[in-house]
């Protein structure tokens, strides 16, 4: 059996994200045919397929997936010993990786960030909005360094940095029917009125579902959506409910745009932002650059 090409396996990884031959190699910036080739030498070198060229849904093979756990373990210690190079030369250079969720995403862009690239001015960022199961699944395809996530699944394999408890709370129009009761509302009490939800592959979404199958009820949306602004307007517009963290509309609140209607729910009280990376997978010294000054800036991971 031939030496693996790393090419070849930066190729499969690319079909592996984006599915089709011609998205990753328009991706890559490189020609199909070329990328076709590459893969199908390196499949005549194990004597077994890596990819299905006929499946857009999954297209990775077994023997494929072998080879991408490797790459992604390889590309990882790569990054992980060049920054340290770099640190001990004072170049201070490197790329930081990082999938936040869209209800987290106006706090990561307002707690001091221009301050921390201006401070490391050859860092590069790279930000992608991503739903907890999205950020979770970029992960564990290494496209990412690490990841906030709201209300994410305890997956096996990941390290949770820190986490910090936000609930996730019942939102409304003001002068909303809801807004004048003087007792906690129950879930069977929000189900009577319209609502907007978020779809579950988002930590939001996840948890109204669980509180679906806690309370035997299921909700019927006047809006479903993976938008969290698009939720906000649903509510501004005074066509109903939602459900949302607090820190996510503190502005709408203190216009008076948006007010938190207190509800009986243990499950959403909860709730958690949480900081998370593959396990054993050392952060880079500019990753943890990051994440130390987002600690320390950031509302949502504030203790």
């Amino acid at each position: 059996m031939h030496q693996i090409t790393p090419r070849a396996l930066e190729y499969l990884n690319a079909i592996a994200r984006y599915k089709t031959l011609r998205k990753a190699a328009a991706r890559l910036n490189v020609d199909p045919s070329a990328v076709s080739r590459l893969l199908s030498q390196l499949e005549e070198n194990l004597m077994l397929p890596v990819w299905d060229r006929t499946n857009n849904r999954n297209p990775i093979t077994p023997a494929g997936e072998e080879l991408l756990i490797y790459y992604r373990k390889m590309s990882a210690s790569e990054r992980v010993a060049l920054s340290r190079i770099n640190d001990l030369l004072n170049l201070r250079t490197g790329e930081v990786r990082i999938a936040v969720g869209e209800g987290i995403i106006g706090d990561l862009i307002s707690s001091s960030l221009q301050s921390f690239l201006e401070k490391n001015k050859g860092i590069q960022l790279s930000v992608e909005m991503a739903g907890a199961q999205d950020a979770v699944q970029l992960l564990h395809e290494d496209h990412i360094d690490f990841a906030l996530t709201y209300a994410s699944v305890n997956t096996p394999k990941l390290y949770c940095h820190l986490e910090t408890n936000h609930p996730l709370q019942l939102i409304a129009p003001p002068n909303h029917p809801l807004t004048k009761h003087k007792e906690p509302v129950t879930f069977h009490e929000i189900a009577e009125h319209p609502m907007a939800l978020l779809d579950k592959s988002t930590g939001m979404g996840r948890l109204v579902a669980l509180a679906e199958e806690l309370n035997h009820l299921k909700l019927t949306p006047r809006l479903q959506t993976n938008s969290v602004a698009a939720l906000k307007n649903f509510v501004m517009s005074g066509l109903g409910l939602t459900f949302m963290p607090l820190l996510t509309v503190r502005e709408e609140i203190e216009k008076g745009v948006i007010v938190v209607v207190p509800m009986k729910s243990d499950l959403f009280a909860q709730a958690k932002v949480r900081v998370l990376s593959i396990e054993n997978r050392p952060l880079t010294l500019a990753s943890q650059a990051l994440l130390d000054h987002l600690s320390e800036t950031m509302a949502f991971l504030a203790h």
